[in-house]
């Protein structure tokens, strides 16, 4: 009985089988015959591919194997050249809209929307005027924010702009990039906002200070040393053990981010309540809003020039960008780590958006709380530039300064976090090509470049140690301080031919799949390539001594890709000798 039972159930099965076969042999030349014969539109339908990107590998993965289209070479980055163990450990999609949200306003709000209006308000001279600087500041990104987006929704793989910028034009661009990415703009900032964390500490804590050393400066010439002080040691300190915590894995870095942007962006919504209602300054609110567009107590901005003319003003919005757009510089960074954002082609534009016009609201409404609070020459002659704290001392008197304190030592901290978290998948995606040290293209058991991490960490921390001294003031500075002034027109040149790729990729690859495209094109990023032009024209005429170094910093990575390159095409070779042999 079991037996006969059996053989009915298999001969049954078989029928099933045979029929669902010729079902699908059936469907299979219905659909060959509607894509040869039907319309140009359902032929081309059926010609086209499906893919799923391969974050870890930068590749597409196809259901059918593509057909060559000469208007639409693969993506060189695409292709790593260093290849990929098979058991090896792949990155995780831990960061959602939330998080990835919570990196860009955190990246963005540090310590430069308390200081940098004292120099702009020096610059421009009138109220009016500098919320204009920074509408226009928070305009330009805003508008690259929504032109990195269509970038990143055809690339949604790790590496940010190193990858947009070797797209669209060459190795060469990218390695550029990143090579001053990983010198100065992520490792000087890292450093800069780090030891910043720790002057504001020294409000708090008088111990923690840059004239108490361990070492005392060690003259290196007549303007550079080296020294280490308590305000050093805990700058160090802060680099080391975030950096330790991201090598931990992406939900250790994940919740102290989130968790440090609440708190500050929660500080600096109670800075501006506070400004606004509760310490409106009628003398104040009489002196601003009674001479809202009079320029007054102006720095020259040349021999000849300042804003109180109309070429003047016009100067000096150029100029003061360099406060407004660096005080929310970072924002791409989220672009990095797209190979572990959660569906990277619509979250990381989102993010980039969401969180540019958070951060851009909350700077113009901080600005406003300053002008209801100090009269504009106080905000221009601010002790040290901090006119956050002046505000709140104006508010809370003999507290506000202690308030401050606790404020920037919590946003900065956050800040810290998050460029240490994304700067280094930048360097993996180099790393898979060849063009950073092969070993930071490998992740660890936690699913984190931890390699990547411990190179960035090390050359931030040696940036720290560096003094400057001026003979003529005998004062010392901080030589990341000056590279970094030096390399803000460098990184805005490196975005305007980010956003100008968009223009180019359009022309070279239209067929590209773009789940997102930049709205307002070819308005919106045809004004920030135009507005941020005119800018670094600006700035390398009346401020050479900053920009034309940050120029030679980028060019100085030309010899180092040449070495680059001819190390690898060595290996290349050496790789396919030894194959000969073995054969």
């Amino acid at each position: 009985m079991l037996d006969t039972a059996l053989s009915r159930w298999l001969d049954s099965t078989s029928d099933k089988v045979g029929d669902a076969a010729k079902k699908c042999n059936d469907a299979k030349d219905l659909l060959l015959e509607s894509c040869s014969g039907g319309t140009s539109e359902r032929s081309a339908l059926c010609a086209r591919p499906y893919y799923v990107y391969n974050i870890q590998q930068s590749r597409r993965i196809y259901n059918s194997t593509p057909k060559p289209e000469s208007r639409l070479p693969p993506f060189r980055a695409a292709k790593p050249d260093l290849p990929k163990a098979q058991s090896g450990p792949e990155f995780r999609r831990g960061l959602g809209l939330f998080d990835s949200t919570m990196l860009v306003v955190g990246v963005m709000i540090g310590s430069g929307i308390f200081i940098v209006s004292a120099d702009m308000a020096r610059e421009i001279g009138s109220p009016g005027w500098l919320l204009v600087a920074w509408l226009i500041g928070g305009a330009l990104t805003i508008a690259g924010a929504l032109s990195y987006g269509e970038l990143s929704a055809m690339m949604p793989q790790a590496g940010g702009m190193y990858v947009y910028l070797r797209e669209a034009y060459s190795p060469l661009w990218g390695f550029l990039y990143g090579w001053t990415l990983f010198t100065v703009i992520q490792t000087g900032t890292i450093a800069a906002v780090a030891v910043a964390c720790a002057r504001f500490t020294g409000v708090l804590l008088p111990y923690i200070s840059e004239d108490l050393y361990f070492i005392t400066p060690i003259r290196i010439s007549a303007h550079y040393a080296v020294s280490l002080s308590t305000a050093q040691v805990l700058a160090l300190a802060v680099i080391l053990l975030l950096t330790f915590a991201n090598t931990r894995g992406l939900q250790y870095g994940k919740w102290v981010q989130n968790i440090f942007t609440v708190a500050k962006s929660a500080a600096l919504l109670a800075l501006i309540g506070a400004g606004i209602f509760i310490g409106r300054n009628p003398a104040a609110l009489h002196a601003n809003f009674g001479n809202f567009w009079h320029a007054r107590g102006t720095q020259p901005l040349s021999a000849t020039l300042d804003a109180t003319t109309a070429f003047g003003l016009f100067v000096a919005l150029c100029v003061s960008q360099t406060g407004s757009l660096f005080s929310a510089d970072s924002w791409h960074n989220i672009a990095f780590a797209a190979g572990e954002v959660r569906q990277p082609e619509k979250n990381v534009t989102r993010a980039m958006v969401i969180g540019t016009i958070v951060v851009i609201t909350l700077y113009l409404l901080a600005n406003l709380a300053y002008l209801c609070t100090l009269p504009l020459d106080a905000i221009q002659h601010a002790p040290s530039d901090r006119v956050g704290t002046a505000a709140l001392q104006a508010i809370f008197p003999g507290l506000g300064t202690a308030l401050m304190a606790a404020a920037i030592m919590v946003s900065t901290f956050g800040t810290i976090n998050a460029l240490i978290l994304t700067g280094p998948r930048a360097y993996y995606a180099m790393a898979r090509q060849g063009l950073f040290f092969r070993f930071a293209g490998r992740l660890n058991s936690a699913s984190v470049p931890a390699s990547a991490l411990w190179i960035q960490g090390l050359w931030a921390m040696v940036l720290v140690l560096p003094r400057t001294f001026t003979p003529a003031t005998g004062k010392w500075g901080n030589l990341y301080s000056d590279l970094l002034d030096y390399v803000i027109s460098a990184a805005l040149i490196f975005y305007v031919l980010t956003v100008a790729a968009v223009f180019r990729l359009r022309r070279t690859r239209p067929d590209a799949p773009r789940p997102y495209r930049t709205k307002g094109y070819p308005f919106v990023p045809g004004a920030y390539v135009i507005a941020a032009t005119t800018i670094l024209v600006v700035l390398f005429a009346y401020r050479p001594a900053t920009t034309w170094p940050g120029l030679a910093i980028v060019l100085a990575g030309l010899p180092v890709y040449w070495l680059v390159r001819r190390v690898r095409a060595g290996d290349v070779t050496a790789s396919a000798d030894a194959k000969q042999v073995a054969g």
